[in-house]
């Protein structure tokens, strides 16, 4: 496996993966890059640290570099419909439930998307609760906060409509 380390404007980022795919992208508790890019630097990591660059800068709504889930069938299928929310945009634990046709699995729904690795990529950040308000984020609620800000604020600078209900 290759990390690479990307420090962004809330953190360092760990960026896990091989060749193929990307597996892993957290934050971690260290101010310092402790994993730069080299000559043996995997494709699949490099490419996610430059997509990554251009989401932070406001350049990048979508990601399309190869990554993969490693998790149950449940937390897949969860993981897969949390990347039908769209940029600047949220949703519930119940219209994840919903959308992948389990309308009881509320709960299941917040677990599996707190076991979530792919930070940002696969927008956990993005879900919020059912009364409006900010819910739990493994990376901390003042960073969700900041994402949801971020990605309000780059799509009113493009002028596309932007429906956030964070109370």
């Amino acid at each position: 496996m290759h990390k690479l380390d990307y420090k962004s404007p809330i953190g360092v980022l760990e960026i896990v993966g091989s060749q193929e795919a990307v597996s892993s992208i957290l934050f971690v508790d260290r101010d310092e890059i402790v994993n730069e890019v080299g000559d043996v630097t995997a494709d699949a990591v490099v490419e996610c640290f430059n997509q990554l660059d251009e989401y932070f800068k406001g350049k990048r709504h979508v990601f399309t570099f190869p990554y993969h889930f490693e998790g149950t069938e449940f937390q897949k299928t969860v993981w897969n419909a949390l990347t039908t929310i769209p940029y600047a945009h949220t949703g519930s634990y119940k219209d994840i439930a919903v959308s992948i046709n389990n309308e009881k699995a509320v709960r299941a729904v917040g677990t599996a998307n707190g076991k979530n690795k792919l930070s940002i990529v696969i927008p956990c950040h993005r879900i919020i609760g059912a009364d409006g308000k900010l819910t739990g984020y493994a990376g901390g609620l003042w960073r969700k906060e900041w994402l949801l800000e971020h990605e309000r604020l780059f799509k009113k600078k493009l002028g596309e409509a932007v429906v956030i209900n964070v109370q």
